[in-house]
């Protein structure tokens, strides 16, 4: 009787995993992660993360209790998924766009502290404040946002591509306008709701 009980719970959860479908989900803590290395990169020592504290794991005791193979045989198939919780942030092209924005930021930085460039809500920068640049560099500066912008909208594509799922750019983006702010140095405006704040 319970070998036959074994059995059929053993079967009814083979026949639940063959019916499990395993959905790859966009990894929101390992993009932060990424984006959070990319800026720290790129800005450097201004980089100034402002990271949540993380919840400490509670102990599990469930090892005491024996797992049905069933429960185990799940577990087995699902994991590979859930592991999947890094993103690649080394491919050639991510490294080479990395490397321009971080030179570039060099010419940008001085724009960022007397408020003339701004961080906007999805990710990019924009001129804020043109009077805050004199009129001979306008045209240099303007020249700096369009060629960050067109870097950062490269690298959340390639960020996406990299990983196998370009579909993901709109949440890498989502994720990297969060941490650009989160990092900046307290001074710097953002955008926010279509207002600008200073940090």
């Amino acid at each position: 009787m319970t070998l036959f009980k074994w059995l059929s719970s053993s079967v009814t959860g083979l026949m639940l995993v063959s019916c499990v479908t395993i959905n790859i989900y966009f990894p929101a803590a390992a993009a932060e992660k990424a984006a959070d290395r990319i800026i720290g990169d790129v800005w450097g020592e201004e980089a100034k993360p402002s990271v949540a504290p993380v919840p400490a794991e509670q102990s599990n005791n469930s090892s005491a209790v024996k797992t049905p193979i069933a429960m185990s045989v799940l577990n087995w198939l699902i994991s590979p998924a859930v592991a999947e919780a890094n993103l690649n942030i080394n491919s050639p092209a991510i490294l080479d766009i990395q490397n321009k924005m971080k030179t570039r930021h060099e010419s940008l930085k001085a724009y960022y502290d007397n408020g003339a460039i701004g961080l906007t809500e999805n990710g990019l920068i924009t001129v804020r404040d043109a009077k805050a640049v004199s009129l001979k560099d306008r045209n240099s500066v303007n020249g700096l946002v369009a060629d960050e912008n067109k870097d950062r909208s490269a690298l959340y594509a390639e960020i996406a591509r990299a990983n196998g799922h370009p579909e993901w750019q709109t949440d890498i983006q989502t994720t990297f306008a969060r941490r650009w702010i989160s990092n900046a140095t307290a001074g710097w405006w953002y955008q926010t709701s279509g207002n600008w704040q200073q940090k």
